[in-house]
């Protein structure tokens, strides 16, 4: 179905959504730090050959570069700027909210509800096609 790209340094949570979205009959990719996004997306250093998912998942906080700084990284890039983006975060204060409104197409709290993820998951890549 969609290549989806899941990057969260909780390794356990990352496994888990790979999990459920394998089910599904996606292709995921499982990364544990923003700086292994940045490479995956082609975006540092620049690589245009490098393939981009469908979908990418970012938790927010995370090692070498965190969430926001990747989301606005695809921004800045011809080939990554109009993928989708599911930030999942425990931060929830309206000046977090307001930063993701302006990276990210939708949000979801961590700790999450396996099913919403799925639904929000299709819903996001029903709005691509």
């Amino acid at each position: 179905m969609a290549r989806i790209l899941v990057v969260d340094d909780e390794r356990d949570v990352a496994d888990l959504i790979k999990f459920m979205l394998n089910r599904d009959g996606h292709e995921c990719t499982v990364l544990y730090d923003g700086g292994q996004a940045l490479k995956a997306l082609g975006l540092e250093p620049a690589d245009a050959a490098q393939p981009v998912p469908d979908l990418v998942i970012l938790d927010v906080m995370m090692p070498v570069a965190d969430g926001y700084a990747v989301c606005a990284r695809m921004r800045e890039d011809a080939r990554t700027k109009d993928i989708p983006v599911l930030i999942l975060t425990a931060k929830t204060g309206m000046q977090d909210l307001h930063q993701l409104a302006a990276n990210a197409a939708r949000h979801l709290a961590k700790p999450f509800d396996p099913k919403a993820l799925r639904r929000l998951v299709a819903a996001m890549l029903e709005g691509t096609r």
